[in-house]
């Protein structure tokens, strides 16, 4: 059995919670250093040991900053947001401005790069989205991005691999089935594009898809 890292005890938690609300409304300003380990725990009622963990959390969650001899500042009033938070909470048309830049780029290096087996990673992954198109939303959504995850994997960057899967989620919410036939021409010319080792046509082909699907997004 594996264990996963260990949770805080609901005291560390409780200790955390009531030193980031002290922060928050501005008890403790921005460049203050907080009471020391053995003030805050007769505050909170609780042990140093206590302290000091809840203290390493908001620590890690940006709030505060340990400084060698010299105690811990606050250092921020709100807790930083890991990338997969921001993104959540972003506008769709602002992930599709970053999508263009990472995803239009993929296209050209993957019509130089593409294998073989790219190739048939792309056709197939073609059929399915058409397949997809009269199904259901989530049906078609997967197969959409299936098939750009492809196109970005044919670049063989594995950085740009991997910011792709960082936006697919998002992407994945705002992606709704074509509403006739002629939604598919934008994919089957980036493929086309790739399969021909063109860049320009592929890097056209792509832009002009996501630029018209960005158009749909925009309040």
């Amino acid at each position: 059995m594996t264990l996963g890292a260990p949770r805080p005890s609901p005291l560390v938690e409780q200790a955390a919670a009531n030193l980031r609300e002290q922060i928050s409304c501005g008890h403790w300003p921005v460049g203050t250093r907080l009471p020391g380990e053995t003030t805050l725990a007769k505050t909170l009622g609780v042990g140093r040991s206590t302290v000091r963990e809840a203290l390493r959390a908001l620590a890690g969650a940006g709030l505060v900053q340990p400084r060698q001899g010299a105690g811990v500042f606050v250092i921020a009033t709100r807790p930083e947001e890991d990338w997969p938070t921001r993104l959540r909470r972003a506008a769709v048309a602002d992930v599709f401005e970053v999508r263009m830049l990472l995803e239009v780029q993929a296209a050209r290096l993957a019509a130089v790069r593409r294998t073989d087996g790219d190739l048939t990673a792309l056709r197939t992954a073609l059929e399915a989205r058409r397949a997809a198109a009269d199904g259901d939303g989530p049906a078609f959504a997967d197969a959409d991005l299936a098939l750009h995850a492809a196109v970005v994997a044919a670049a063989h960057n594995p950085v740009l691999v991997d910011l792709f899967a960082q936006l697919a989620p998002a992407l994945r919410q705002a992606a709704t089935p074509p509403p006739d036939l002629a939604a598919d021409a934008g994919p089957t010319a980036l493929i086309d594009a790739i399969a021909a080792a063109d860049p320009d046509a592929a890097a056209q082909a792509l832009t002009a898809e996501l630029t018209e699907t960005l158009a749909d997004r925009r309040p």
